[in-house]
């Protein structure tokens, strides 16, 4: 058989592994017929652990203000193409240094009720429509977890079960929608220990698994609040980008302070103001404002 034939027996291979909702690796570093090789014909599925596919309810997300694909143009899906640019920069090298694990990305707030969570979703999903980069949204939020409730998606293994047994395939636990690009983790099965886990070896191991598995992936991890729960500190030594949600005209000052001053570690931080408020000749609008150590850039509808 010449190479040729080779090659593309390989390529059919991997396409028939991909529509079994097989996860494969996107890196330039695991040669093609090695990865077609890993199943037989006729055995994607039984072969690698196949994620389960899920489809959002993309109607009544947009209903709920989550800026959904092909919805028509919005202030919500205009200001997340402004927020999202630095953090894409940061996690494929183009920004203005390397940061170690750039493409993990973490939500947080200082107290509850921030808008975390939206944040992470329609951040998410504005992600997912990149040509050069996939999604994976993490519910992080192990205490209270609510990235699947806001989704209309029911809980099911996921962080936590990963973190308590290593031989747990990571691909069982995802979740594959129907927006193409995005995949979901959930926050898994509850357990009391749960700050202990996100400490461990494991989770620094599975973090960078998840980190360095594929490279054009940027994984979004909705966390706790900073100063509600100590599973979101230590959640953030392993990140490489954190946006922190503000509150406009709520969350008072100190409390922003003393977040930050919790997650020092983390190479960049950003600050977003949600419903912030900019009065203009023509009337007002709320939306959101970015602010880094770069300077600020407003993101207002």
């Amino acid at each position: 058989m010449s190479m040729n034939s080779l090659i593309e027996q390989a390529a059919r291979r991997l396409d028939q592994l991909r529509q079994a909702g097989a996860e494969l690796p996107t890196d330039s570093t695991t040669p093609v017929a090695q990865v077609a090789a890993s199943a037989p014909e006729g055995g994607a599925a039984k072969a690698l652990t196949v994620s389960r596919h899920v489809d959002l309810d993309l109607p009544m997300l947009g209903r709920a203000g989550i800026a959904i694909p092909h919805a028509p143009r919005s202030r919500v899906a205009d200001q997340f193409r402004v927020i999202k640019r630095p953090l894409i920069g940061n996690a494929t090298g183009k920004g203005a240094m390397a940061i170690a694990n750039g493409n993990l990305v973490m939500i947080t707030s200082a107290l509850p009720g921030e808008g975390k969570t939206f944040t992470a979703i329609n951040l998410a999903m504005s992600l997912a429509n990149e040509l050069d980069c996939t999604v994976m949204l993490v519910d992080a939020d192990v205490t209270r977890p609510s990235v699947m409730s806001t989704l209309g998606l029911p809980p099911g293994p996921g962080l936590l079960d990963l973190v308590q047994d290593p031989s747990l395939d990571m691909a069982s636990t995802l979740l594959r929608t129907n927006v193409d690009k995005l995949t979901l983790l959930p926050s898994g099965t509850p357990h009391p220990r749960a700050t202990e886990l996100l400490a461990s070896e494991a989770m620094a191991r599975l973090v960078g698994e998840m980190a360095k598995r594929y490279a054009d992936r940027i994984i979004v991890f909705d966390s706790p609040p900073l100063l509600l729960a100590t599973e979101s500190r230590v959640l953030a030594t392993h990140m490489g980008q954190i946006v922190m949600v503000v509150h406009a005209e709520k969350t008072l000052q100190a409390d922003v302070m003393e977040a930050l001053s919790t997650i020092e570690s983390c190479p960049v931080k950003l600050m977003l103001l949600n419903q912030a408020r900019e009065s203009t000749v023509a009337g007002s609008g709320y939306g959101y404002g970015y602010a880094g150590e770069g300077g600020y850039a407003h993101a207002y509808g």
